[in-house]
């Protein structure tokens, strides 16, 4: 993902566009698909993201490539994500804190805000 000009905004707004119900696929273990744009190329052109959720307060972005990279994943990778997504999605609150201080995670979307509309007058 670090190859690509996706942004923390754009899987902050994954995340919100998922905790509404917009999801690509539910492959099944927690895990999900979700196309993000990257900037000038629209979400056709963009990363394919999977997602490791119980769809409530944690989100991990496990996976991501572009679609002129690889199609899709193999069954095989399938299945090692869903034992990652396991794994991270069973970490205490002290672990991913852990985890993110050593920097084996990097959290994103803490505290994000949705920024206003400026032709909305808010």
């Amino acid at each position: 993902m670090r190859k690509t000009s996706l942004t923390d905004e754009a899987l902050c707004t994954a995340v919100e566009e998922m905790t509404a119900g917009l999801v690509d696929a539910d492959l099944g273990g927690q895990v999900l698909k979700k196309r993000v744009a990257l900037p000038g190329r629209g979400k056709r052109g963009g990363v394919r993201t999977l997602v490791a959720t119980r769809r409530s307060d944690r989100w991990f972005f496990v996976f991501g490539f572009e679609k002129s990279e690889r199609e899709n994943i193999t069954a095989e990778d399938l299945a090692a994500l869903r034992g990652l997504g396991g794994h991270l999605l069973s970490l205490t609150p002290s672990e991913l804190d852990l985890a993110s201080t050593d920097g084996a995670l990097e959290e994103i979307c803490h505290d994000h805000e949705k920024k206003p509309d400026p032709g909305s007058g808010r």
